[in-house]
């Protein structure tokens, strides 16, 4: 069974980078499945830090933009949105090019929180990144 609540169009969530983060260090959502929902990141200039390795806030921005984005297709955007509210990121292995490739999968969904599970891997399906994402619902205003 979906968590989702809308339909997935995945053209239509990549044009959403435009003018963003997201958008420079060229984040793309690249899959969707029934519980999932996966996006890759270069590894290059735009996301290494001073000794040519992937810089965790780069992983961490990875992170938080699928799960955000996964979290906000399980709502009635209409009538609510989700927000970070803490994220947290265990960086396990260097990466100094190439493109990583992250997972988010739902822990827990809620009526005001959700959790968010977010497995960043590099080209070999290596695990670079483990990141925990929660995000508060609110009510979206008028």
């Amino acid at each position: 069974m979906s968590l989702w609540s809308q339909a997935i169009d995945l053209d239509r969530i990549n044009a959403s980078r435009s003018g963003t983060l997201v958008e420079h260090l060229d984040i793309r959502v690249t899959e969707v499945g029934d519980d999932w929902l996966r996006g890759t990141m270069p590894v290059d200039a735009r996301t290494h830090q001073p000794f040519g390795l992937l810089h965790g806030g780069a992983s961490v921005a990875l992170a938080e933009t699928l799960g955000s984005m996964a979290a906000n297709l399980t709502l009635d955007i209409s009538r609510e949105m989700a927000v970070g509210l803490d994220i947290n990121a265990n960086h396990v292995r260097a990466v100094t090019e190439g493109l990583v490739t992250g997972t988010a999968r739902a822990l827990h969904l809620g009526r005001s929180t959700q959790v968010w599970e977010i497995r960043i891997e590099d080209e070999q399906q290596r695990l670079v990144c483990i990141s925990r994402l929660t995000m508060a619902v609110v009510p979206r205003k008028a």
